[in-house]
């Protein structure tokens, strides 16, 4: 029989062993899963974009025929036009708004607690509860019009929500509402974590706040600014919940954006292949912002 001496050395070998693959062994059904049903369904949309597929998956290929179908598709145009509409003005009123709130809060004011709650608070709501909220809100027969118009304001009119000119701005308010709370929480952190030394130093030789949020502050944050582009236009590229439930894409098509368009011709119009060539667009539009920023990001801890 082995002795002892030698068999406890063994299992030390064991036992150090499995604790060296144990995080690998835990790690590797989320990377299984992340590599199936992500970056596998990436490749399958992709291939199937190059298919005459409709209402199923039909593996005669095209080339790039559906891609010019879309590109010749009025109502990919309409949501392409109302992408940049929707994310330039989401994306610039969320930032200013999220900046001011910050500073305001960066004040040191007595009901910060609940001030940021307050602004917070939305971000904790799904876009399909905020869209019917404010379809409720908006809607000129049961909202704000009508709510008005009872309190005596007889010409007030906001109908935007049935006006195909003003419906993308419906969109807008609603997301910016939701929205901005998150972006002043992230500048409100990069103000706290501001250098005070240097403000101290700012304030000794006669700079005002406002000077030194503007010339100081501020363009410290630039990696905050650059982190909320990012989140803001990710958040803008794929939305889909908020125009369900706010809009449905109308009237008529006047409020799609690309990610409604692409579910209505994958799932409802039996144009698969269709669907699938705008997913594809619409992947390699949050390409074109998150490869520069993960290029930055990594440069910059390269060359710190």
């Amino acid at each position: 029989m082995p002795e002892t001496g030698t068999v406890r050395p063994v299992t030390l070998r064991l036992q150090d062993r499995l604790a060296a693959q144990l995080p690998k062994l835990v790690l590797a059904p989320t990377v299984i899963v992340t590599l199936v049903a992500v970056y596998g369904y990436m490749i399958w949309t992709g291939l199937l974009s190059l298919t005459s597929s409709r209402i199923l998956p039909v593996w005669k290929f095209i080339g790039t025929e559906q891609y010019g179908k879309l590109l010749e598709n009025d109502r990919w145009g309409v949501a392409v036009e109302n992408l940049i509409i929707f994310g330039g003005l989401f994306i610039l009123i969320c930032l200013v708004l999220g900046v001011l709130m910050a500073i305001l809060l960066d004040q040191k004011i007595r009901a910060e607690g609940a001030l940021r709650t307050i602004y917070l608070y939305p971000m904790a709501i799904s876009f399909i509860v905020t869209g019917t909220a404010w379809k409720w809100l908006l809607n000129p027969g049961l909202g704000l019009q009508k709510t008005l118009r009872d309190w005596g304001f007889e010409g007030f009119t906001f109908d935007w929500l049935v006006n195909p000119d003003r419906v993308v701005y419906c969109l807008v308010i609603a997301a910016v509402w939701q929205s901005s709370g998150f972006v002043m929480a992230l500048f409100l952190a990069g103000l706290r974590g501001a250098d005070q030394e240097m403000i101290k130093a700012a304030q000794l030789d006669g700079a005002s706040m406002p000077m030194i949020y503007r010339r100081i502050i501020l363009p410290s944050l630039k990696p905050v600014f650059f982190s909320a582009f990012v989140i803001l236009s990710h958040i803008a590229i794929k939305s889909f919940d908020l125009v369900a439930a706010l809009t449905g894409g109308g009237p008529g098509y006047a409020s799609d954006l690309p990610a409604t368009f692409m579910y209505q011709h994958a799932f409802t119009r039996g144009q698969m292949g269709l669907g699938a060539a705008s997913a594809m667009l619409m992947l390699g539009g949050v390409l074109a912002i998150l490869v520069p920023y993960l290029y930055s990001e990594l440069r910059s801890k390269k060359n710190g």
